[in-house]
């Protein structure tokens, strides 16, 4: 009976979810209803969803709305209809332009034009389906209108927006919060209406009486729509059915391709490999998925044409076939990966390919996949309201100041001047919270569609000029819209540029085939950085957590590495298995504790579960269930379960199998435990696997190219520390760092030999007009003879010219930055000649007689420290003198269950809660050798001693050893305070004696 109804996607508008509108509904024995949120169709597929599980006919559609003036409604008579309405949306929000004031021609969509637009517009005549919507409150109106003779066209359009006061009170904030104004500046025209709620049948047919026939015209309308999707278990693959022009060319193409390849992988094979190529190819025909194999062989074969590197992992990992195509570069048979991981006859959704590229190319492999399929969008998903946020928000729109609402969001609730309005936002922000806020882009997800994208909903336009799904990957997935993941990393991006600036800087040195790892796998001196978790750039292996881990495991080899990656996931480290796994590692005569069953089908991991395909084995091997079964256990503890009555089923199956093979409850409910705090948070193995291979990649490049690997580190923004960290590690590998140099400096960093210039874009405040003017100067004419050869060619304002200055990058030229500091300034009538024809003759400068003006290195830290960030000097040497200690990171092995004091300057630190709900912190410093070690402030000491940011500490602590991985727990920590800047010392004097 309702034509017109939001949700909360009628986003800062709307308050109910769609599980309260249909509960609404329900309430008022409504058997039909439409939702028509407001220029969106984001909620469609869901609301049909949920109305045929309650036994509700859905209708859907959208108020096409101007702002807040609402100019028609459209509902969909069918499918057609409903991607006529997404592509009418779509048209208008990719070019944010207005809707027009009268509905266009549709030949499936029934259009309800307002009452007052109708006056509004004076229309008489309508198209066979349009209708003249009335609400409740217009009922009056009509009783004295013209319009009231066309009982034809007359039908209900009442606004369900609301059930009760609450929700038109937290719309009037919603409404504060989408125009950025306080609540009482809110106009009538922007918000919604009390009664635009929905009315029992009952009040409907007494408040129409005399106007019967606008509900029977309502009812009839509603009876010609019709709506048919399919969802979840009963859902059809709606991803690009053939990737040729049938199923079976494109089978054979996938074999063709297999034994087109086959050997350029194995250079034997064997039956144990033609057998399972067999067996896959089978299952990828019988699911139905060879067109997904082959769309992800073409994306991976642009990436080839153009050099672009990418890592495919994932679940796809599992599969021989994805390695022979070249999807993924891990070897299955190699590692005894499980292709029911992948793919089995339970599992409906494609397998998981996650395919990385670099980020300087994902969008150019974007681009190609949306000119290279025809129905190519990007997953959506909505950002929600998160609790701070709201709060921030709220206090806003109740005027009340920043300092107030920063202090209460900090815990200080006892505000008591404006206490009231407090206890407003605290009861508000309790119920938005959690609502969809705005639309955003999926971080990797594509979708290619058999239909076009708008037979699913509407798209917008994010700024990357992509068309974007209103809809996120849960309910596409429950529709049957799988996506394709097209992500990006730094990683990648790190090696190939690493391997550039090796040809430029190396040209004669041989760079062994980055694709081949088996050599690096196997030697000793790249292994030998993993066991002593020397590997600060690399890859997924550089953190803190993963270097303690590794030193803890003394990781040495390939299959090490592709369990510590899994191991470092919360899942192994919930289920307890973590330590016991280390143990296990170090100690082989702790693995005769493993449960002799777990230790003969986890021989590997010594009983111990490390990657998802471990849930696999236990529960084929320990418990009886088949492999299918058990992948199906798997997804359903991790969340991703399509039924619940076949998850109990299993458990309990699970549960009777074990006792039938004789295991104790104890055994039984030990390692089900096991199971449910592990599977959700796992890796798969050959996800772990796909992240050891590109880290290889990376140490090979650190052990044996390390300045050139370094700079592309820096080039590629770092990684998981500061850019200081890793400038440090330049100078430990025996590099040079300069700042940047106006004769050898480019946009990026740079390296000759082994001196790392720091690029002119690493310098804050230096306009990037200004760097092109430079280089491009430098390119078509040659390097700078001296200052004044710069001054006439690159006509820089004062300010720009002092930054550069100030870095010394005209060192080169003149050594001492103060002279060129007055120099710039004396000379400066001849910088502001701005004329943009070249002179035929230069004018003659003078020469000033300046006093010898003494530079310090202490200035230049200063200097560094401002317009870069960072020193590029030795720290330690500019703390205020001292009686410090001359410890150092190697003398901790020494100092075990002893006291000791070191300097050590802040890498990173990590905040955590402890059970009782206080803070500690985990952090990582540098001595004075440049060599990192780490230390642990328990709740007590780091509420006396805070850390206050980036410098060097003083700290006083406890040694403790663990498996050879050495830490303080700090007992004092104390921040040395720098060497005053000499050029304002005598300010600071002047200062300190009139305030005496």
């Amino acid at each position: 009976m309702y034509t017109n109804c939001h949700t909360y996607y009628s986003l800062r508008y709307g308050v109910l979810s769609v599980l309260q509108l249909l509960e609404l509904a329900k309430k008022n024995a409504v058997e039909q209803l439409a939702l028509t949120d407001i220029n969106s169709t984001s909620a469609c597929l869901e609301f049909i969803r949920g109305a045929t599980k309650e036994n509700i006919k859905p209708i859907v559609g959208a108020d096409i709305r101007n702002g807040n003036t609402r100019c028609y409604v459209c509902l969909a008579k069918n499918n057609h209809g409903y991607l006529e309405i997404n592509q009418f949306l779509t048209q208008h929000l990719h070019s944010h332009k207005e809707f027009p004031e009268i509905p266009p021609s549709f030949s499936d969509v029934i259009t309800i034009i307002p009452f007052e637009k109708v006056l509004e517009f004076e229309l008489e005549t309508f198209a066979p389906n349009w209708y003249i919507g009335i609400s409740v409150t217009e009922l009056n109106k009509l009783k004295f209108s013209h319009l009231k003779s066309h009982t034809d066209k007359l039908v209900l359009l009442q606004p369900v927006t609301f059930c009760n006061q609450v929700h038109v009170n937290i719309h009037r904030l919603l409404r504060c919060i989408d125009l950025n104004i306080v609540l009482s500046k809110l106009p009538e025209a922007e918000q919604g209406a009390t009664k635009d709620k929905m009315y029992s049948l009952k009040e409907l047919d007494s408040l129409f009486e005399g106007f019967e026939h606008i509900l029977s015209n309502t009812q009839a309308i509603l009876n010609t729509c019709t709506i048919d999707f399919k969802f979840d278990e009963k859902r059809e693959n709606q991803n690009q059915a053939t990737y040729l022009e049938n199923a079976e060319a494109d089978y054979n193409r996938l074999i063709a391709l297999v034994e087109e390849r086959i050997e350029s992988r194995y250079k034997t094979v064997d039956s144990k490999i033609t057998e399972r190529i067999e067996k896959e190819l089978n299952a990828i025909r019988q699911m139905d998925f060879v067109s997904y194999f082959l769309i992800n062989y073409d994306i991976v074969q642009y990436a080839v044409k153009n050099d672009y590197p990418y890592i495919g992992r994932g679940s796809g990992a599992n599969s021989v076939v994805a390695y022979v195509l070249g999807i993924t570069n891990v070897d299955p048979i190699e590692l005894d990966l499980y292709f029911e991981r992948f793919i089995n006859l339970y599992r409906s959704s494609p397998p998981d390919f996650d395919i990385d590229f670099s980020w300087k190319d994902r969008d150019d492999v974007t681009r190609y996949i949306f000119e290279r399929f025809p129905n190519t969008a990007l997953m959506g998903t909505y950002v929600t309201f998160q609790y701070r946020a709201v709060i921030r928000e709220l206090g806003k729109v109740f005027g009340l100041p920043k300092a107030e609402i920063d202090d209460f969001i900090k815990g200080d609730k006892q505000n008591k001047k404006n206490d009231h309005y407090f206890k407003l936002v605290l009861k508000y922000s309790k119920l938005i919270h959690g609502f969809p806020n705005y639309l955003s882009v999926h971080s990797g997800g594509i979708v290619i569609t058999k239909n076009p994208v708008q037979a699913y909903c509407a798209t917008f336009m994010p700024p990357k000029g992509f068309q974007t799904l209103q809809i996120d990957m849960h309910i596409a997935e429950a529709v049957g819209i799988f996506k394709f993941d097209i992500l990006a990393q730094r990683g990648l991006s790190k090696i190939k540029d690493a391997i550039e600036l090796i040809k430029e800087n190396q040209p004669n040195a041989t760079i062994k085939n980055i694709d081949d790892t088996a050599p690096f796998k196997n030697d000793p001196a790249i292994n030998d950085l993993l066991k002593v978790g020397d590997c600060m750039g690399v890859f997924y292996v550089e953190s803190p957590a993963m270097r303690t881990l590794m030193t803890r495991l003394q990781t040495q080899d390939y299959l090490g590495l592709v369990a510590a990656s899994s191991i470092i996931r919360p899942g192994v480290t919930n289920g307890g298995m973590k330590n016991t796994y280390i143990e296990r590692h170090r100690f082989p005569e702790k693995r005769t504790e493993a449960h002799p069953v777990l230790m003969e089908i986890m021989s590997d991991t010594y009983g111990v579960m490390v990657y998802q395909e471990d849930v696999l084995k236990v529960a084929h091997y320990f418990a009886g269930l088949s492999l299918a079964e058990a992948d199906v256990l798997r997804r359903g503890m991790s969340g991703k379960g399509r039924s619940k009555e076949q998850f109990d089923a299993l458990e309990k199956k699970f549960y009777e199998n074990c006792k039938a093979k004789g295991y104790t409850p104890k055994v039984i409910e030990e390692v089900w435990d096991q199971i449910k705090a592990f599977a959700g948070y796992a890796f798969a193995k050959g996800h772990s696997a796909s992240y050891a291979v590109e880290s290889y990649q990376s140490l090979y490049l650190k052990k044996y190219f390390p300045l050139e690997f370094m700079t592309a580190v820096l080039n590629n923004g770092g990684g998981f520390y500061n850019i200081d960290t890793y400038i440090n590690e330049i100078f430990r590998c025996g590099g040079i760092v300069e700042s940047p140099c106006i004769n050898n400096s480019d946009h990026g960093n740079c390296i000759k030999g082994k001196t790392v210039y720091l690029g002119f874009g690493m310098t804050k405040n230096l306009e990037h007009r200004s760097v092109q003017k430079i280089l491009n100067e430098r390119q078509m004419f040659g390097f700078f003879k001296d200052f004044n050869d710069f001054l006439d060619r690159c006509k820089l304002g004062l300010e720009q010219l002092l930054l550069l200055i100030r870095l010394n990058a005209f060192r080169s030229l003149e050594p001492n930055k103060h002279k060129l500091m007055w120099f710039a300034h004396l000379s400066h009538h001849s910088i502001k000649n701005k004329e943009l024809q070249p002179q035929l003759f230069k004018a003659k400068r003078v020469d000033y007689n300046l006093p010898t003006l003494k530079s310090e290195q202490i200035i230049d830290a200063y200097d560094n420290l401002e317009l870069l960030g960072f020193t590029l000097h030795d720290d330690f040497r500019f703390i205020k003198p001292g009686e410090y200690s001359i410890s150092n990171a190697r003398d901790l092995k020494d100092f075990v269950n002893k006291q000791i004091t070191i300097l050590g300057k802040l890498v990173t630190s990590k905040t955590t809660k402890t059970s009782k709900g206080d803070y500690m912190a985990f952090s990582t410093f540098l001595d004075r050798e440049g060599k990192c070690f780490d230390t642990v402030q328990f709740p007590k000491v780091m509420a006396k001693y805070p850390l206050a940011g980036i410098g060097v500490y003083w700290i006083k602590g406890t040694v403790s050893e663990d498996l050879g991985y050495y830490a303080i727990t700090t007992t004092q920590i104390v921040k040395v305070p720098r060497l005053p800047d000499p050029r304002f010392a005598e300010e600071q004097k002047t200062q300190k004696s009139v305030s005496s």
